[in-house]
């Protein structure tokens, strides 16, 4: 190789190596795409126990003792009692701070106050728990942004719903003027600033005589009267974790007459169960054969049924037609009707067809059972057993 070769070559070199670097510095100030921040979010709380869709609060208010057999409550309690309570630090949750217009502050009043009644009775610590849960879920990013969005989540799947009573009849219960007025006064001041420190930063709960499966997974903190609360383990169940109130709230008296979609913590509808808007005709294949009654919807993946029952064939007839459609695991709701003429073609149940709803059986992730008849049409039972509405 020639002398002015190489020279040739080393000047090429040269001149090529602006373009080496150029295209080294835009690899550096352009590097491959990464998982943004909201996305990194996401898959962290989706692999939390105990997540929104799987873990709906079970309440002493909707499980009533005759929906358990006494052995299965033991049970319960037994192995409630076996899961100690977590002996590290409980920090009460910081104060709401409540930011929105006078229609959001009432229609989350009216909310809070709602839940609180539904959920704990007449009892001051009862409800103020309840109340101090529900505004922690609002914080989290795990849950819905706005007080009547956590109160109301999952109230149109069918499977989903976080409190039994938006979904299985008892909207229709009706409450004495002082039991709202004093409702109403603790969620007031709970919106003004005021902290049960009882139940820290819990963002589950449930009764004492079930045992969910997801409760021995998180650190169970307090009991307040029948109901254990819970936070998840690590930072996601303290207050560090949380995120501001914005306001925003859905209008309550909306709510009461037609639920609204839910929504996932970005505030997207939820699609989980998008078929559940939908009539499911003709029947899945898969669908069990019944006796004492007629299935009439009923989705795919099996979660959710409508069926007509007939009243003179008795609770145990309607229960075992609702145990015959729920045979896998998890989440399941049965509700019945005494017609096919009474049955909705689509969810959410209207105001119409929820006063004649007849039946309702649920299901929760952990195996807990709620069943609830119409006592105008299955008669001689005891309070505890009647739909709300039809009491």
């Amino acid at each position: 190789m020639t002398d002015p070769l190489i020279r040739r070559m080393i000047i090429a070199l040269f001149a090529l190596a602006p373009t080496f670097l150029f295209v080294l510095a835009a690899q550096a100030f352009n590097p491959p795409p990464q998982p943004t921040h909201s996305t990194l979010i996401a898959a962290e709380i989706a692999a939390l126990p105990g997540g929104p869709a799987e873990a709906p609060l079970i309440t002493a208010a909707m499980v009533p003792p005759s929906a358990l057999t006494p052995d299965a409550m033991d049970k319960a309690r037994a192995e409630n009692l076996a899961d100690s309570f977590f002996t590290g630090p409980i920090s009460p949750a910081t104060p709401f701070r409540f930011s929105g217009t006078y229609a959001d502050r009432s229609n989350a009043r009216d909310c809070l106050a709602l839940a609180a009644m539904a959920e704990a009775g007449n009892t001051d610590p009862g409800q103020r728990a309840v109340i101090q849960v529900i505004l922690n879920r609002v914080r989290h990013p795990a849950f819905a942004k706005t007080v009547c969005g956590v109160v109301f989540e999952g109230s149109q799947r069918r499977t989903g719903c976080q409190f039994t009573f938006t979904c299985d009849g008892s909207l229709a219960r009706r409450y004495g003027e002082l039991a709202w007025t004093q409702a109403r006064g603790r969620a007031d001041q709970a919106l003004g600033g005021r902290v049960d420190g009882t139940v820290g930063t819990a963002t589950h709960y449930h009764t004492d005589w079930v045992y969910p499966s997801w409760s021995p997974k998180l650190q169970k903190i307090a009991q307040v009267e029948t109901h254990l609360f819970y936070r998840w383990p690590g930072e996601w169940g303290t207050s560090k974790s949380w995120q501001g109130y914005h306001g925003g709230e859905m209008s309550f008296a909306v709510l009461l007459r037609d639920p609204e979609p839910s929504v996932d913590a970005s505030g997207t509808p939820d699609l989980a169960d998008a078929d559940a808007s939908v009539a499911t005709a003709p029947l899945p294949k898969n669908t069990p054969k019944v006796t004492g009654g007629q299935v009439v919807m009923r989705l795919p993946s099996g979660k959710a049924n409508f069926v007509v029952v007939n009243a003179r064939a008795g609770t145990a007839s309607a229960l075992a037609m609702a145990k015959t459609l729920c045979t896998s695991e998890g989440t399941c709701r049965v509700m019945g009707w005494s017609s096919r003429a009474q049955i909705p073609a689509a969810f959410p149940v209207p105001k119409s067809a929820r006063a004649s709803l007849q039946f309702s059986y649920s299901r929760d992730p952990g195996g807990a059972e709620i069943a609830l008849y119409n006592c105008d049409s299955f008669k001689g039972l005891p309070r505890e057993k009647c739909i709300p509405n039809a009491r």
